[in-house]
């Protein structure tokens, strides 16, 4: 059913609000995806707590007018679902890149973590960008582990110096 513009008006501050809250947006050629895996890849998004919208490119053009994701606008050709995720900026990446490996049918075409547009073949690198949890654990174990390594060796000098005074 066609839109009248009030209609798209809505649609646009829609996606403006999502935009305005994302960390990072990918848009993917969804041609050839039957409802099932529409439905499946909605609800990968669900649970990653990414946002995915299928919306005409040219509301989403208006939408991203000004933010930091306006130079995606020219790579929005053909058929496109949107995916935004908040904090974590690879989450959008990373469910659109687990599900491509089902569906041959999903292609990533562009994607964004800030300023600048990244093409699909910055994929796997931003997908492979960790939580903020498992960014937080590299860094506690950088912090941690000179001092365990420092420990371990006053222990063994300490043990040494027990076995040769027995």
């Amino acid at each position: 059913m066609a839109l009248n513009i009030e209609g798209k008006k809505l649609v646009v501050e829609a996606v403006s609000a999502m935009v305005a809250e994302a960390g990072s947006m990918v848009a993917a050629e969804y041609r050839g995806l039957t409802v099932e895996q529409m439905t499946n890849l909605r609800a990968a998004a669900r649970d990653a707590n990414v946002k995915v919208r299928v919306v005409k490119n040219t509301l989403v053009r208006r939408a991203i007018v000004g933010t930091k994701f306006e130079d995606m606008g020219e790579t929005f050709t053909g058929p496109l679902v949107f995916a935004f995720s908040g904090e974590e900026l690879g989450t959008a990446a990373r469910v659109f890149k687990d599900f491509s490996k089902d569906n041959a049918d999903l292609v990533v075409k562009s994607m964004s973590i800030g300023e600048g547009v990244l093409d699909a073949s910055h994929l796997a690198s931003i997908a492979a960008l960790p939580t903020y949890d498992e960014a937080l654990g590299k860094l506690l174990y950088v912090m941690k582990e000179p001092v365990a390594k420092l420990a371990r060796g006053l222990l063994a000098v300490k043990e040494q110096k027990e076995a040769e005074a027995a």
